[in-house]
């Protein structure tokens, strides 16, 4: 179970930004590596990429950053280029709203380019070993009022040769400054590094997280932002899930997924931790007794979910880190039955994703999007299976004379088509959309198409 950061004595421009984020509690290394951070201490924490480390540094780091003063505040040092521009962006997010500014600085990129964006006075600095020394040298970057330097990947760094400019940057900052060193391995120079550089750090170690569950179908989806709806319209047309957990990052997003699935006609129903205990419950007693069988729901509020018969877990959004894939998948598969975990991933993240893979042992099954006219098919089964309930049930002995009347109007072939067409019915065609959830359409535009605009949906679908 994770902490809560609310808990943690944060800001509240932190908390908002930790929101905006989609984090709704802290992964374990968080958890344990944020606390000693804001205290100043020295920390060695051995998490591998995955584990939510860059925020387990960034969001403390973030939070003793003074934005009035004209200085490098604080060091992020990084074995690769892509690196350096994936924690930047990770802590200009996180930063926003205190006015924290971060510049990556790596390799490969002009290097006059990086004077001038030095000249705007950066507090934080994500590069790589090499650029950054050679900054230090050039007298371009100043570290004197650096408070803190992270190694981050120092295994991987240690791999590519630059120890000795580690050494290097270390002995440019003050002494007296904090340093935070994360490693997935500790070799021998690296434990030699920190004895060093670190003043009585405390040790944190994160383990692997792995999937013990090897009756669960693992595969994903590469889509765009604005398709995810409308594939998953798709696939729960295709697989007919008889109970469907459906995670997402952010209560919003429950509220606006449920609403769209809701529209075009799914027993869906929302789980978020805004919703009150009674609301919450009820959702949940439905759900249990299959009179909802699409729960659309964020980690927290499906924390301790305890629900059998559950055949597919869809990851609308992926989870930020390895743990949380394998609670969420968790939820299927159970008791030795067979279930499905389907992952979308946008282009974005397919870094995410093979990490998680890595992470977890697993390699998961790329599938190709399904097309509108496989979805029509899954509804015509759909609709078949419909028919032939009632059929099995007998259901249908009240309308016998009214059928013997239409058998005299119309022949038997077009009657039962007809049927089929009215059960298949629920599941309107067309795609969807969620309406803010990431389109960068002009306002208005996505009220032309099925379920994702509001105003459409209430259309009924017809243009």
């Amino acid at each position: 179970m994770g902490a809560s950061f609310e808990e943690m004595g944060l800001s509240e421009p932190m908390l908002k930004a930790i929101t905006a984020m989609g984090f709704e509690e802290a992964t374990p290394i968080q958890a344990r590596a944020i606390p000693i951070v804001l205290q100043g201490r020295d920390l060695v924490g051995q998490a591998q990429t995955g584990t939510g480390k860059t925020a387990a540094f960034g969001i403390p780091i973030l939070e003793r950053i003074n934005p009035k003063r004209m200085e490098i505040q604080a060091l992020i040092v990084v074995p690769t280029r892509e690196l350096a521009v994936q924690a930047s962006d990770a802590l200009s997010r996180l930063g926003r709203y205190r006015g924290v500014r971060v510049l990556p600085i790596y390799g490969g990129q002009a290097i006059d380019r990086q004077f001038r964006a030095l000249a705007h006075h950066p507090h934080v600095i994500c590069g790589t070993p090499g650029r950054l020394l050679d900054h230090v040298q050039r007298g371009t970057m100043r570290l004197d009022q650096t408070r803190v330097v992270v190694l981050d990947e120092a295994d991987e760094m240690l791999d590519m040769g630059f120890l000795e400019d580690i050494e290097a940057i270390l002995r440019a900052v003050p002494r007296e400054s904090q340093t935070l060193l994360f490693s997935a391995t500790m070799p021998a120079p690296i434990q030699g590094l920190a004895r060093r550089f670190l003043k009585n750090p405390e040790f944190v170690a994160i383990d692997r997280a792995t999937v013990t569950a090897p009756s669960i179908e693992q595969v994903y989806y590469e889509v765009s932002e604005r398709e995810k709806a409308d594939v998953l319209t798709r696939l729960l047309d295709i697989d007919n899930p008889e109970l469907a957990l459906i995670f997402v990052r952010t209560k919003s997003r429950v509220d606006e997924l449920t609403d769209v699935l809701q529209r075009r006609g799914y027993e869906a129903d929302g789980l978020h931790g805004d919703k009150s205990q009674k609301v919450r419950e009820a959702t949940m007693r439905r759900f249990r007794e299959g009179r909802v069988n699409l729960l659309v729901a964020t980690d927290v509020a499906a924390r301790g979910l305890d629900v059998s018969g559950i055949t597919h877990v869809y990851n609308f959004d992926i989870p930020q880190d390895a743990e949380g894939y394998v609670h969420r998948i968790g939820r299927t598969g159970r008791a030795g039955r067979a279930g499905v975990a389907a992952t979308f991933v946008t282009p974005r993240e397919i870094r995410l994703l093979k990490t998680i893979e890595q992470m977890t042992n697993v390699r998961m099954q790329r599938r190709r999007v399904p097309t509108q006219a496989q979805a029509v098919e899954g509804r015509q089964r759909l609709a078949v299976d419909r028919l032939l309930d009632v059929v099995r049930t007998g259901g249908f002995v009240g309308h016998i004379a009214l059928a013997e009347d239409l058998l005299e109007q119309y022949d038997s072939v077009t009657l039962v088509a007809a049927a089929l067409q009215l059960a298949g019915k629920s599941a309107a065609e067309g795609p969807a959309e969620l309406s803010s959830v990431g389109t960068d359409e002009r306002p208005g535009a996505g009220a032309r198409r099925r379920g994702g605009a509001r105003a459409y949906a209430r259309r009924g679908g017809k243009r």
